[in-house]
């Protein structure tokens, strides 16, 4: 009788122990993701599973130490099984780029193509922030290839590309790191409309985000839009071999946008296939969010130098704007590299509203949106080729 006393009773004897402290702290923290999901909507599709995904994981153990969600290496729970099946393999970050491509419309940039170059100069803050953790990261005692692929890892989060920041952390199999990563990436792209307007004012005086821009109405051909995607494909998948999954992703999901034929794929691509992949991606990602794993001091160190990352590439945008204005006579809004960022249309929605506080009359959101899409393109780019950079240099 005392023994089945005490394997009811097991969860709650676990939670009383130091094991059950980090259990605790999780489910405070993982309640905080879903408080954010629900209440201020930050990012609400991926930190809710997210959230929700982390307390399945820091669920107590049975008397035999067996983890009912997560199981076992020789008897995976259901949690284990959707991460083994979508995140080792890198499915899901590839399947959500075609949701992320069947969303995207090109034509805004393929009529302002100078454009992306500021989908370009953005990224500047995935090399500068890896930079950095390299010299930080080995204050906390991380050394030797783990230093390296995580900081690698950790720059790409500030291209505000969770997807490619995800891909990034499989691919080094950072393992332990994933759940701070992924929740680091994800958390800062909702906070684009928080982060980004402090860094923009700093930059820029209020004359420079008065610049008025003109947008000429041009007509883009069907045919054009069709081969802009392939086009992509095939000069990434050579120059940059390593990008070829998801430039090719993302560029057969705008296909299916364009080409006029396959609308209900196209639909489907955008709705279902998205949704459902985000919800065993968040659920996935939650599962490696352990109370042993997640509450070190590493993963403070991942969050502050992802803001880091963010900041960056804002302010790279931005800087190449008004490095270029020295050269132009007609002068570009600076504000609109800062759009240059992966999060897609969330942060040209951010620039327009900057320049309509400033001036009422002033409406820059398709140049917003070209370099918001460019940004889209580049973030894969700069990711794959510091990632490619980074297999050489370790013989991976």
């Amino acid at each position: 009788m005392a023994e089945l006393l005490k394997e009811i009773f097991s969860g709650v004897i676990h939670l009383f122990s130091v094991a059950g402290v980090k259990n605790i702290i999780m489910f405070v923290i993982a309640s905080v993701l879903i408080y954010l999901a629900i209440k201020k909507e930050y990012e609400p599709n991926l930190l809710l599973p997210i959230g929700f995904g982390a307390i399945l994981a820091n669920l107590p153990p049975l008397i035999n130490g067996f983890a009912a969600v997560l199981g076992t290496a020789e008897e995976p729970g259901f949690l284990k099984v959707l991460y083994n099946a979508g995140i080792v393999n890198e499915l899901f970050p590839i399947l959500i780029f075609i949701g992320i491509g069947a969303m995207c419309d090109f034509t805004p940039l393929l009529k302002n193509p100078i454009m992306m170059f500021f989908g370009a100069a953005a990224q500047f803050g995935i090399f500068a922030t890896f930079l950095v953790a390299l010299l930080v990261l080995p204050l906390i005692g991380v050394e030797g290839d783990l230093l390296v692929k995580l900081a690698a890892s950790i720059g790409i989060i500030g291209a505000a590309d969770g997807p490619t920041t995800l891909y990034a952390a499989n691919y080094f199999q950072l393992g332990k790191y994933m759940g701070p990563i992924t929740v680091a990436a994800y958390s800062y792209m909702s906070l684009v409309p928080i982060i980004q307007p402090p860094v923009v004012k700093t930059l820029t005086t209020k004359e420079e985000r008065r610049i008025r821009m003109d947008y000429h109405e041009e007509h883009v051909s069907k045919g054009a839009l069709i081969v802009f995607p392939i086009i992509i494909t095939v000069v990434a998948g050579i120059l940059v071999p390593m990008s070829a999954p998801l430039i090719g992703s993302l560029m057969f999901g705008n296909l299916l946008r364009v080409c006029g034929v396959l609308n209900h794929l196209a639909n489907t691509a955008q709705n279902e296939l998205t949704n459902i992949v985000t919800i065993l991606l968040g659920l996935s990602v939650g599962s490696t969010m352990t109370g042993e794993d997640f509450l070190q001091i590493t993963t403070l160190m991942i969050m502050g130098l992802g803001l880091v990352a963010f900041i960056f590439d804002t302010a790279g945008g931005v800087l190449f704007a008004k490095f270029i204005n020295l050269f132009r006579k007609k002068k570009i809004n600076p504000m609109i590299g800062a759009a240059g960022i992966s999060a897609f249309p969330m942060s040209a929605r951010v620039i327009q509203k900057m320049a309509t506080e400033e001036d009422p009359t002033n409406f820059v959101l398709m140049q917003a949106i070209s370099a918001n899409v460019s940004g889209q393109l580049g973030s894969i780019v700069a990711g794959s080729v510091l990632i490619q950079l980074i297999s050489q240099l370790l013989g991976m």
